[in-house]
């Protein structure tokens, strides 16, 4: 572990956090091959690339499995009411599930980038950037990969909108069932600035386009055109499930699921933990996670989003290739920087060239490396 990191952490859970980052390192590795399985804990291997259109997914694939099930999803919380998110300064007095102490919001008017969340169950809450939650005064997206802890007090939880012209109604937030595409989850996790996250949700995409690219399927016309009609007020959930944007990305999402499904069939002693998104020749985005159960959790709502993404690019009809997909699994050696709740979690972040690496260590009830996000940064 870096001493920077240690540091954080304090010396309560100095021993504790010194083996956990040792075990967590080595989850991390990476086998170096596509064409040979993985032999350790947090070894990957890549399975045959599926392709449709633009798009490109690398299943990722691991021999060995951690225990994630005591982690609770957002979308399992708010659907199920242990989990609760709220406006900033909302009055309401909320209890825990076994009816004790009433609890009250973090005091102070509503706030854009800030809302208040409780965890009222007695599992962590694990929050990756750019799910998206919806009512309020606004539609926010979270902003950055954390875990909660159970039953503790309000918390103030940074996120960003992305429904750039509502600010009335609602106090309460309600699961959306979404994860916001990668121009735009990148602008929320990367950049942290609330008027890149704006641009990004109507632009479709912020990668670089050269003039000479095919148009995309859904390009900024379309997108102008849903706002007009469809989604005034901006809204992410309105523009990209209009009937202008959601055909072509159904069709794309049903498409590729038909085919990983086929591909990753009857795989023995092995589980699908990630991917590895290539849009055209570039090899762009990846999301791998310490399990296959908590992957699955995730799969849809992932899938949507890189197929968002893939209908606002070019519809560029080159393959990236496998040699290239592995670059995303190997560690970044560059910039490091972390921060860390004690004894709760570690997320740091690597920047090397164009491409980032930000990953989310769990440090209780045991350690465990629970999420890995690698991204060729488009700005």
């Amino acid at each position: 572990m870096e001493r920077s990191v240690l540091a954080l952490l304090g010396s309560s859970v100095f021993g504790f956090a010194t083996l956990g980052m040792a075990t967590l390192g080595f989850l991390w590795s990476s086998p170096g091959s596509s064409a040979t399985p993985g032999n350790g804990e947090g070894d990957w291997r890549l399975l045959e690339p599926i392709s449709y259109e633009n798009l490109t997914v690398f299943p990722v694939v691991s021999s060995s499995e951690r225990d994630t099930g005591d982690f609770l999803t957002l979308e399992e919380g708010l659907s199920r009411g242990e989990v609760v998110v709220q406006e900033q300064g909302t009055e309401t007095m909320l209890r825990d599930r076994d009816g004790g102490r009433p609890v009250r919001p973090v005091n102070g008017g509503a706030s854009v980038n800030q809302l208040v969340l409780i965890n009222r169950s007695k599992r962590p809450l694990l929050l990756l950037a750019g799910e998206l939650v919806s009512g309020g005064k606004q539609d926010r997206v979270i902003a950055k990969d954390r875990i909660v802890v159970p039953g503790g007090d309000p918390l103030p939880l940074d996120v960003f909108c992305v429904e750039h012209g509502r600010w009335s109604a609602g106090s309460t937030f309600t699961n959306s069932g979404t994860i916001v595409h990668p121009s735009v989850r990148e602008q929320a996790a990367l950049a942290q600035r609330q008027q890149d996250v704006w641009a990004s949700v109507t632009a479709g995409s912020t990668a670089a386009r050269a003039a000479a690219d095919p148009a995309p399927q859904v390009s900024a016309e379309v997108i102008g055109g849903t706002l007009e009609t469809e989604a005034p007020t901006q809204s992410y959930q309105k523009i990209y499930s209009s009937r202008r944007v959601a055909p072509s990305v159904e069709a794309m999402v049903n498409e590729v699921q038909r085919r990983f499904r086929k591909e990753t069939a009857g795989l023995k002693g092995e589980h699908v933990v990630g991917v590895v998104i290539a849009y055209g020749g570039e090899v762009a985005w990846s999301d791998i996670f310490a399990s296959g159960q908590l992957f699955d959790q995730y799969w849809g709502k992932l899938l949507r989003s890189y197929a968002v993404e893939a209908v606002a690019r070019p519809t560029l009809r080159e393959k990236a290739s496998t040699e290239d997909a592995e670059e995303f699994l190997r560690r970044l050696k560059g910039h490091e920087k972390t921060e860390s709740e004690p004894g709760v979690y570690v997320w740091r972040e690597i920047n090397e060239g164009n491409v980032s690496q930000i990953e989310l260590d769990s440090l209780q009830p045991k350690v465990i490396a629970l999420h890995r996000l690698v991204v060729r940064r488009t700005s």
